[in-house]
């Protein structure tokens, strides 16, 4: 690892590689369901990783302490995987407009990762825990947890909307209210507890551990063990040829209800490129349109009738758009 790579963070490659989360390759037909869980143990580069260890260092004993060993770990690995769910669910190149779209929502599918979901997991655990427990804290705890961390969740919430561009606030805010929702249920260690609910959580925990294990399996089952920048294809240049391929198929499907009168797979079709992901704002557009032709002429196909020459022309002109897009995307995306 040379300097230059702790400068500029890992290449992509590397992170696909040891489980970096990618919509492209947790969607079918790659169906890489680990990337939901591995994600928190990866990290962008070197700085990244050390300021996390540093929050995990700080919040971690307060958790454990309070709610104990079992219920830290699942709490961890729960608003981890919370974090990349509601990343995942956030990649909408058509909502990810205007200050609060381009906050929450990101148009372009690349490599994530980090512990920072489950970091804001366990602010909101001590958020509500203070809350919840108030009339039961000393002054001084009071001023730490409650409403004491709002500056915390807002100062970092701030630092998210000025990076917005490159962070995931998507999943720092699902880790924190997926936190703050298991400290509403669940209740701090208390001496004399009862030997079942104890049990119960050591289960979990167990299964939390096991979660664990089986994703790493899975990541080291899929690793190319001389990892290289030419065994993985850049993330971009991966979203690039998904894209490219769903369009061919919608294209196609087009031409065959206006020429055949053939409306076979037309839902089919449809979905897979809805599920395809977009490489940027202008390709989510173009996809919409194209979806839209199809659907048109779908609905003015009979058997025997001539193809509506309005929506051959809107077509035509379609795919003159798609073309001059292709020519600069190909230049950007597929190397």
């Amino acid at each position: 690892m040379g300097f230059a790579t702790l400068q500029r963070g890992f290449p992509d490659a590397v992170l696909i590689a040891y489980g970096a989360k990618l919509n492209y390759l947790i969607n079918p037909p790659n169906n890489q369901w680990w990337r939901f869980v591995t994600p928190m143990f990866v990290h962008i580069d070197i700085l990244h990783l050390l300021m996390n260890m540093f929050s995990l260092l700080i919040l971690g004993p307060f958790v454990e302490k309070l709610y104990g060993s079992a219920k830290f770990v699942v709490f961890w690995v729960v608003t981890g995987i919370a974090g990349t769910v509601g990343s995942y669910l956030t990649i909408r190149p058509s909502l990810a407009r205007g200050v609060f779209g381009s906050f929450i929502f990101h148009a372009t599918d690349v490599p994530s990762a980090g512990a920072s979901g489950a970091l804001f997991g366990l602010v909101g655990v001590l958020f509500v825990f203070g809350i919840k427990y108030r009339r039961e804290l000393p002054e001084g705890f009071k001023r730490v947890f409650g409403t004491g961390l709002l500056p915390i969740i807002f100062i970092n919430l701030f630092i998210g909307f000025i990076g917005r561009s490159f962070i995931g606030n998507s999943a720092h805010l699902a880790g924190l209210f997926s936190g703050a929702a298991l400290a509403l249920f669940v209740d701090y260690r208390r001496p004399g507890v009862r030997a079942s609910i104890t049990t119960m959580w050591r289960v979990l925990q167990v299964i939390s551990l096991a979660i664990i294990v089986a994703a790493g399996y899975k990541v080291v089952r899929n690793f190319n063990r001389v990892v290289l920048a030419q065994t993985v294809p850049p993330a971009n240049s991966l979203i690039y040829k998904s894209y490219v391929n769903a369009m061919n198929q919608v294209q196609e499907k087009v031409s065959a209800v206006i020429y055949n009168n053939d409306v076979n797979d037309v839902a089919a079709v449809t979905q897979h490129a809805m599920q395809a992901p977009v490489p940027d704002a202008r390709a989510a557009e173009l996809r919409t349109s194209l979806l839209t032709i199809l659907s048109n002429v779908t609905n003015a196909n009979a058997p025997g009738r001539k193809p509506d020459q309005k929506l051959v022309d809107q077509y035509a002109q379609w795919s003159k758009e798609y073309k001059e897009w292709l020519k600069g995307a190909a230049e950007s995306y597929d190397n």
